[in-house]
């Protein structure tokens, strides 16, 4: 059950910006702790919330923040509240042109797919970059940063509406997965893709060594698919590679290197108008429960949030 309660103020400790919440992002990691299977981090607060936006209160000398900037964050957990301390290596500026309670939807998502397709995987332009999922709020903002780097993006979904917006966004190969085999159609259409953002896990794990290019790379960022059985010899004859990682339990100087290398590649591209959040629903607080519930549907495209 989500309730609404009263709890401590945060503290903002050395080196934390104490942050008024504008709004926060609802992520799948977040249902998961709903249901008990995924709690904070050690040092985090213990209700969900893996990103919000909002305006500096406290900022500690140097770090290039002031009281009364419109920032967002990339939390270890907390955000469904009205104030939030995080760590000034996890904050970034709103990006120019954006709206405050918007760019609650950036910091997740963002931090995830540059972390995991360009840092880990190193998509490079004239590659293919295959994102399942391509209309959830990862998948939105992979296709646009595809896109926007120089690659040839696929993208799977499960609904005509759902491949549409994809294909607004740039994608350039649209696979409904519930009438197509993914592996056939990325293999004839492209020969393969160079990269996989896999937000399935589980028994996509063969079919998308399957799907890979030779020299391709799988980046994996979940496992809801059931249990994953691996073919070594036929990713050996791809020289293909995995990685599977998190974001939420990074240490701090990690989450802040994602960060800082995010404000520099990725800030730019939304601040020039080529990138932008898709928000598919806006919830107040005290809602939270229909925007978890929307959410497990999957009926929506882009981003949930919630405002205060």
């Amino acid at each position: 059950m989500l309730v609404e309660a009263e709890v401590e103020e945060p503290v903002a400790g050395p080196g934390d910006v104490l942050i008024e919440v504008a709004a926060a992002g609802v992520n799948r990691a977040d249902v998961l702790q709903r249901e008990g299977h995924y709690p904070s981090p050690p040092g985090s607060p213990a209700w969900p919330g893996l990103e919000v936006s909002g305006t500096v209160l406290e900022a500690p000398e140097l770090s290039g923040f002031a009281v009364g900037d419109a920032v967002c964050a990339l939390l270890g957990g907390g955000g469904y509240a009205e104030r939030v301390a995080v760590p000034a290596g996890q904050v970034l500026p709103v990006p120019v042109g954006i709206d405050l309670v918007d760019a609650a939807g950036l910091p997740e998502v963002v931090a995830t797919v540059w972390s995991n397709v360009f840092l880990l995987a190193d998509l490079r332009a004239g590659e293919t970059l295959l994102v399942h999922g391509g209309s959830s709020g990862i998948g939105t903002m992979a296709v646009q940063l595809g896109r926007v780097f120089g690659a040839r993006v696929a993208v799977t979904a499960r609904s005509s509406s759902k491949l549409e917006a994809c294909a607004e966004l740039g994608a350039d190969i649209l696979i409904d997965y519930t009438v197509d085999d993914f592996v056939e159609r990325i293999r004839a259409e492209a020969g393969g893709a160079d990269v996989i953002l896999d937000v399935v896990g589980g028994d996509y794990l063969s079919r998308n060594v399957r799907a890979l290019a030779v020299n391709g790379r799988i980046a994996n960022i979940a496992s809801r698919g059931g249990t994953s059985s691996l073919d070594l010899n036929a990713l050996m004859m791809k020289r293909g590679t995995i990685r599977s990682t998190s974001l939420r339990a990074r240490p701090a100087d990690e989450k802040a290197a994602i960060v800082a290398s995010v404000r520099e590649n990725v800030w730019p591209v939304i601040e020039n108008g080529a990138v932008h959040p898709v928000i598919g629903a806006r919830f107040p607080f005290a809602e939270a429960a229909a925007a978890h519930e929307l959410m497990e549907s999957s009926s929506h495209i882009g981003k949930i949030l919630l405002e205060v």
